[in-house]
């Protein structure tokens, strides 16, 4: 296993770099997107709420490998062609976006009614109340539950192999082929994951601890 480290830890290392900055993008988009989503779906009304209600219920309920599949290989048939890269990101970020709008419309609708007229009766804005009142209470509320679509962002991130997106997984695949020492290949495949969810897991703990004081 160390020979086979020491001669494709480069290569190991490009991977491990690539599904970082996929899960850092996904991340971000995902979070941003599905914590809009799940306002409207929560406080929104008419076109917005169905629209937030059927984007949930269409994305929570595909598997990822058939969005990324779309992304990847139904799109260039319209002449828009992306990486296999990019493709993996929009379909994870959709995908747990997806999960994150469900979660935090079920904390915004958690908190009491009457902290949002309090607001107004202070003379704040209906988006002033939802951004000062009622979100920060909901994503402390939802902090473990958005903590474990962390991780699973993370880990689903091994996808883009699918689809050549030159990630961890996919030159773990690589090496696996070239060497056919599957077991060392996917343990040092299997090492790196930890490297990535294990101190994020920690991180959430602590994070969760600091906002229940």
């Amino acid at each position: 296993m160390f020979t086979l480290l020491h001669d494709y830890l480069p290569l190991l290392l490009e991977g491990f770099a690539r599904t970082l900055l996929a899960s850092a993008i996904a991340l971000v988009a995902s979070f941003l997107w599905g914590s809009l989503v799940g306002i409207w779906q929560s406080a929104g009304k008419g076109l917005l709420k169905a629209f937030a209600t059927t984007y949930v219920e269409i994305f929570r309920n595909i598997p990822l490998l058939v969005i990324v599949m779309f992304f990847y290989v139904v799109l260039p048939l319209f002449s828009i062609k992306l990486s296999g890269f990019t493709s993996g990101v929009i379909a994870l970020s959709l995908y747990t976006s997806s999960f994150i709008a469900d979660i935090i419309a079920t904390a915004i609708k958690a908190i009491p009614r009457g902290q949002f007229e309090a607001g107004l009766s202070q003379g704040f804005t209906a988006r002033q109340c939802m951004a000062y009142l009622i979100f920060p209470q909901a994503f402390r509320q939802s902090l473990p539950a958005l903590g474990n679509q962390v991780i699973n962002l993370v880990k689903n991130s091994s996808i883009l192999a699918m689809v050549a997106g030159l990630d961890l997984m996919y030159y773990g695949d690589l090496v696996a082929l070239e060497t056919f020492d599957t077991f060392a290949s996917y343990s040092l495949v299997a090492g790196f994951y930890l490297l990535l969810t294990v101190p994020l897991t920690l991180f959430i703990q602590k994070l969760e601890k600091n906002y229940s004081l």
